[in-house]
């Protein structure tokens, strides 16, 4: 799997930063309120688990299921489902968590479900932004990093499955995916 990387982007230690310095401005911001993280499957769950640990305030988690990219590398249709049960929704202050905020269209359209379902208010936070591919608009309320136009893979974030793993974020070498890509 590494010699699939072309380049290393972030290390362990620059994630472990990244995590601490959003995990405190997502504590500041929840502070003596009621709130759940809703984790968005399957990239976030490395980003969210770390994320939760270094926030020393109570909550509630919740996980909720989007995918758009398949075997691919480009986005492509979005489904949406296993969302959290009503009660966990209805009333209450969500904070979606992301692995990376790429078009924006999952996002927007997970807050838009959640907000219609009944949420009080839903605030995102990314692991990764890349804001030069966003194809609507919408910014994170919280991120970690952000990462030029890439196909990056590591520390939750994959192609085809893999890669989830590594424990840096890297951008993938083109042959690694070369027979695979949409079209």
């Amino acid at each position: 799997m590494h010699d699939d990387i072309e380049k290393v982007l972030l290390d362990e230690q620059q994630i472990i930063a990244g995590i601490d310095k959003v995990a405190k401005q997502v504590t500041e911001a929840y502070r003596g309120t009621e709130f759940t993280v809703v984790s968005v499957l399957k990239g976030s769950c490395v980003f969210a688990s770390d994320l939760i640990r270094r926030m020393p305030i109570p909550l509630e988690l919740a996980f909720v299921s989007a995918s758009s990219y398949g075997d691919g590398t480009t986005s492509g249709q979005l489904d949406l489902n296993f969302f959290p049960a009503e009660g966990e929704i209805r009333g209450k202050r969500l904070l979606l968590v992301d692995d990376i905020l790429d078009t924006g269209k999952t996002l927007s359209r997970l807050k838009g479900e959640l907000m219609k379902r009944g949420a009080a208010e839903v605030r995102s936070c990314v692991f990764l932004d890349k804001p030069a591919r966003r194809a609507v608009e919408y910014d994170a309320d919280f991120r970690a990093f952000e990462v030029e136009d890439l196909f990056v893979v590591g520390y939750g974030l994959d192609f085809a499955g893999r890669y989830r793993n590594l424990p840096y974020v890297g951008s993938l070498k083109k042959e690694a995916y070369a027979g695979l890509v949409d079209g």
